[in-house]
């Protein structure tokens, strides 16, 4: 009798605990899942250096409704972020200063064209130390009142690209490229004229905007130079489709358009 009994009670503790064990694994199991819904996706995306101050307000507006995401920029010259990418760097999306290297990385395959937009404009500026002694009033004063100019390197350097085309168009480049000091990217050469290491600078208006200890002294007639857009697209081998698509599609909402206006930008 007892032993029967003993069996009856071993058999229901063995269920008992099975039970338990069963639950306790299926909701171990549902708190992982919930662990990993809630994991921060990262978000690289290499963007012109012009584009640093808005997008960093860009991206405190966007991660405060997309606390799932993390934004990294990685800012620089465009042909710098270009060959980064085509060398196999891990970026989700690119956002460029011209359209020449942009397109490059559409025909290579590494960007698909339907995930590419001409988002932006700009304007390209003649800037001095606000401080100056140097009667710099226009670009042809570069020829006879500026020791130093600085450029961003044309190779690699959107700006410096246009800065040369600008110049040259003027007939002014036999006559400044001596005096040409060159910088890796547009907000190198805008800390040059304001740390008064050189005499003038050509950079982007949006770079002029955010600074006050230059002051510009002219504006490129936009047909001195090639147009100058920002295009920003996917790259095909980002892990994150899903998440580069959403913030893609952002970028071209209103209100990431307005902060890019706000910062000096043209919308396309």
């Amino acid at each position: 009798m007892f032993k029967k009994l003993n069996l009856v009670v071993s058999t229901m503790m063995a269920a008992l605990l099975f039970g338990c064990s069963n639950g306790s694994s299926t909701s171990d199991q549902t708190n992982k899942k919930e662990a990993a819904s809630k994991e921060k996706v990262e978000l690289t995306i290499s963007a012109a250096a012009s584009l640093q101050n808005a997008l960093t307000d860009i991206e405190k507006n966007y991660e405060k409704d997309h606390t799932n995401i993390d934004l990294k920029f990685n800012f620089g010259a465009s042909g710098a972020l270009q060959q980064q990418i085509k060398q196999g760097a891990p970026v989700d999306l690119f956002f460029s200063a011209a359209e020449d290297k942009f397109d490059e990385l559409v025909k290579e395959g590494q960007i698909d064209q339907k995930q590419g937009v001409d988002l932006v404009g700009n304007e390209l500026v003649l800037i001095v130390p606000k401080d100056t002694t140097k009667s710099i009033k226009n670009f042809s004063d570069l020829s006879t009142q500026a020791d130093k100019i600085a450029l961003g390197t044309p190779e690699a350097v959107p700006a410096g690209q246009y800065a040369q085309q600008t110049l040259e168009k003027l007939n002014l480049w036999n006559q400044v490229s001596s005096k040409v000091v060159y910088a890796k990217d547009v907000r190198q050469v805008l800390s040059y004229v304001e740390t008064g290491n050189v005499d003038a600078g050509i950079v982007y208006k949006t770079d002029a905007l955010i600074s006050d200890k230059v002051k510009v002294v002219a504006t490129a007639d936009p047909k001195t130079h090639d147009p100058i857009i920002y295009p920003v697209g996917i790259v095909k081998d980002t892990k994150h489709p899903k998440e580069a698509e959403e913030f893609y599609q952002y970028l071209q909402s209103k209100a990431a358009l307005k902060v890019l206006e706000q910062y000096g930008f043209v919308a396309e």
